[in-house]
């Protein structure tokens, strides 16, 4: 027989790190919604989507153009 156990916790982040978090997941979705975009640009023009590879070769182009996503760890 098998328990399940669940753990709660709760993070009381300082300002700076409030910050930091929310520069975090700024820059998550910022870079997920425009290679979600781009995915499906190219998925209509030739059926076939990007590959791990493509995105992750235009994601280093992507950092070099916005300086700012060079501010949050990768």
């Amino acid at each position: 027989m098998f328990i399940n156990k669940a753990y709660k916790f709760r993070l009381y982040p300082n300002k700076e790190q409030e910050v930091l978090i929310a520069k975090t997941i700024g820059c998550s979705r910022f870079v997920f919604n425009r290679f979600l975009s781009l995915w499906n640009e190219t998925y209509q023009a030739t059926g076939k989507g990007l590959s791990y590879s493509a995105c992750s070769s235009q994601l280093t182009q992507l950092k070099k153009e916005f300086t700012w996503l060079q501010e949050v760890d990768s």
